[in-house]
């Protein structure tokens, strides 16, 4: 998505939300009175505070499990993102908000989130490996990588002289290197 593009869908969705609410908030408090709706919104963000902790607590657990295994856990981050930003929905006063973050919390909702953004996304994205890790090497690498038969490097090097480079170094500042 064009930065531009999500700049213009993000600003409409910080004026749209807000409008939605008010509006939710004077309908039902129109039909069951104003304390039984403050009621109700204090309940859903107890509600959705607790079951957010489980289902964080479990995510967390399933991610050190694969972890662990040497399985890839991107699947369990996005889930534990979406349970997260649920939470964030569920304790921001209102009705529209706390119906997404309910919805957030049910696994199908994430699972079909997940796999619409992973179709959308597909052939936008290039991975890069290098060497192996516990599993042996990744797909792509050379023959011989990670088992130990590498052998020598071959490179070149260019010994500076103290007197020849500059006080910022040989490259200039960068703003990362430590100003003498």
């Amino acid at each position: 998505m064009a930065r531009g593009r999500f700049t213009a869908l993000l600003f409409a969705a910080f004026v749209a939300v807000p409008i939605v609410e008010i509006a939710l908030f004077i309908q039902v408090g129109g039909w069951i009175g104003l304390w039984p709706t403050l009621a109700v919104v204090v309940l859903t963000a107890i509600a959705g505070t607790a079951l957010m902790r489980a289902q964080g607590l479990a995510t967390l657990a399933e991610l050190q499990r694969r972890m662990n295994a040497g399985e890839n856990p991107t699947a369990t981050l996005a889930h534990g993102a979406m349970i997260l930003f649920a939470g964030a929905l569920l304790l921001t006063p209102g009705f529209f908000t706390d119906t997404v973050g309910f919805l957030l919390l049910l696994p199908p909702v994430r699972a079909s989130i997940i796999r619409s953004a992973a179709a959308n996304i597909s052939g936008k994205v290039a991975v890069f490996r290098t060497g192996g890790g516990p599993a042996g090497p990744g797909p792509g690498a050379h023959p011989g990588a990670g088992d130990g038969s590498d052998g020598p490097i071959d490179a070149e090097y260019q010994r500076l002289d103290p007197d020849e480079v500059d006080e910022d170094g040989p490259r200039g500042s960068s703003g990362w290197t430590r100003q003498r």
